[in-house]
């Protein structure tokens, strides 16, 4: 998610290489991502073979950015030790 909060939208082939995991595990969490409306995905085509498009949808957005909001809080926690 943060890669594509930062860049907009990538390949299965750029996300795959950038985080350096393997096809099978990158296919199982883009579906999760895309079934809770997360993400969202388009055909590119071009020379060679139709590219997936991936890019965070507006749900997605609000998500991550939730989510940054609670570990910005626990980070900013002081800890009774």
């Amino acid at each position: 998610m943060a890669f594509l909060v930062a860049r907009g939208e990538a390949t299965f082939t750029e996300l795959k290489q950038t985080l350096d995991i393997t096809d099978g595990n990158l296919e199982a969490h883009m579906k999760k991502l895309k079934a809770s409306g997360y993400i969202g995905t388009h055909k590119q085509s071009g020379s060679g073979r139709p590219q997936t498009l991936y890019s965070v949808t507006q749900t997605g957005q609000k998500a991550f950015k939730k989510y940054i909001e609670s570990l910005q809080q626990l980070l900013s926690m002081e800890l009774d030790v």
